[in-house]
């Protein structure tokens, strides 16, 4: 149910708690509880109802299909968004790669993969011979009749994440291939396609992977994997938002068979989804659905946007209720992410809000701080457009 619009004397109420809490500098939490209140209870001073552009909210089992084991190995695993969604699709986990801690605890805490990461290994790729051992213990041998699928970490590549710095200082940081760790993951993980020859690769990434250097280097790569016997799409530019996805999520796949057959890509949806539908019926008790309680001073910002528009100050975005969400927000590699602001009520998405936008189930847990929820959350790729690019490389080379 759509939130509804407060009545004139409950608005008025709202109003007068926030400017009390202004004056007198009282926690707004305890004025509204005082009136038997809550965040929740809050409202923007406009509030149109939605447009809604579809009728319906694509949770990943709209795209389940059945079991057939097709194996996959996971490299940059990250919280298993991807993973998810290969699940779904019907393949078989043979291990994950993930070298953040917290991304393990998550992964752990959700299924019983074989997990390669700490605390019980170091789950880096760039340390290949190391991590080669590992994988063969795990049952890993050349010409794997398998997938590999793997999102190299995309910082140097990224623009989003380097528009607030100057491109001659020392903070910017999309240089791309000549970054000294994560500009050379992608040739890490091409060197570990290279060696075990998996009859199917996915390689995810963001598109400023395609012309960070003008295309030279991705070049390489492309030469490299077709000298050894690999079909490779072009790059396949997406935006999840054409694929059921309540977000507007742009993200390039690249594809290879080791053989000459192409790849079939999943077909795009005839509409888009609004992001009130995601929003909607999260049990107060779900997950990691805790909501941020904010200042009186932000709360008196926030309720004077109008929808689509940006708190300037704070840096967020209140969502358009009749649109797909902008992008969820992974945030730095050593802090966390941030979510936008909820299309109704003046107050940033929970972690759980934010995972239903990346169409993550309900029973999914999040580990770790809030922030590092949200970074989980961010740097994943949508289980449900995960679900779709697995079942199409599964017609494609496995069927």
């Amino acid at each position: 149910m759509i939130p509804k619009k407060l009545d004139k004397s409950l608005s008025k109420k709202a109003s007068s708690l926030i400017e009390e809490a202004l004056a007198t500098g009282q926690d707004l939490e305890d004025l509204l509880k005082i009136e038997g209140l809550s965040y929740e209870d809050l409202r923007y001073e406009i509030s149109p109802d939605p447009q809604l552009l579809s009728s319906s909210y694509n949770t990943l089992d709209n795209f389940r299909k059945p079991y057939h084991g097709t194996p996959v190995v996971s490299f940059f695993s990250g919280c298993g968004g991807l993973d998810l969604g290969f699940e779904a699709a019907g393949f078989d986990h043979l291990g994950l790669v993930e070298h953040t801690e917290i991304f393990c605890n998550t992964l752990r805490a959700n299924r019983d993969w074989e997990v390669l990461g700490p605390p019980y290994a170091d789950g880096d790729v760039s340390q290949k011979i190391e991590l080669s051992k590992q994988l063969e213990k795990i049952g890993l041998k050349k010409n794997f009749n398998g997938v590999f699928v793997g999102g190299p970490p995309c910082q140097p590549f990224s623009i989003a994440a380097n528009q607030r710095f100057s491109k001659n200082g020392e903070n910017f940081k999309r240089i791309g291939f000549d970054h000294a760790k994560n500009g050379n993951l992608l040739f890490d993980y091409v060197w570990f396609i290279e060696k075990y020859l998996p009859k199917a690769f996915l390689i995810e990434n963001v598109s400023g992977l395609i012309d960070v250097d003008g295309g030279e280097q991705l070049s390489k790569v492309y030469d490299s994997l077709t000298q050894k016997g690999y079909t490779v799409n072009a790059p396949l530019r997406i935006n999840a938002s054409n694929y059921g996805i309540p977000q507007h999520r742009e993200r390039i796949f690249i594809v290879g068979f080791k053989g000459k057959k192409k790849f079939s890509p999943p077909k795009q949806s005839s509409e888009l989804v609004s992001c009130i539908h995601a929003l909607l019926n999260i049990d107060k008790d779900c997950p990691n659905h805790v909501t941020r309680k904010h200042k009186a001073s932000s709360i008196a910002r926030y309720i004077k946007l109008d929808v689509g528009k940006r708190d300037r100050q704070g840096r967020v975005d209140r969502l358009n209720p009749s649109l797909p969400s902008k992008t969820v927000i992974a945030g730095g590699s050593s802090g966390g992410g941030r979510s936008h602001l909820h299309p109704y009520i003046p107050r940033t998405l929970s972690v759980r809000e934010s995972a239903r936008l990346q169409t993550f189930p309900d029973n999914y847990i999040f580990t770790g701080s809030s922030a590092r929820q949200f970074t989980q959350v961010g740097n994943a790729v949508p289980p449900a457009l995960g679900a779709q690019l697995a079942h199409s490389i599964f017609e494609s080379f496995f069927k």
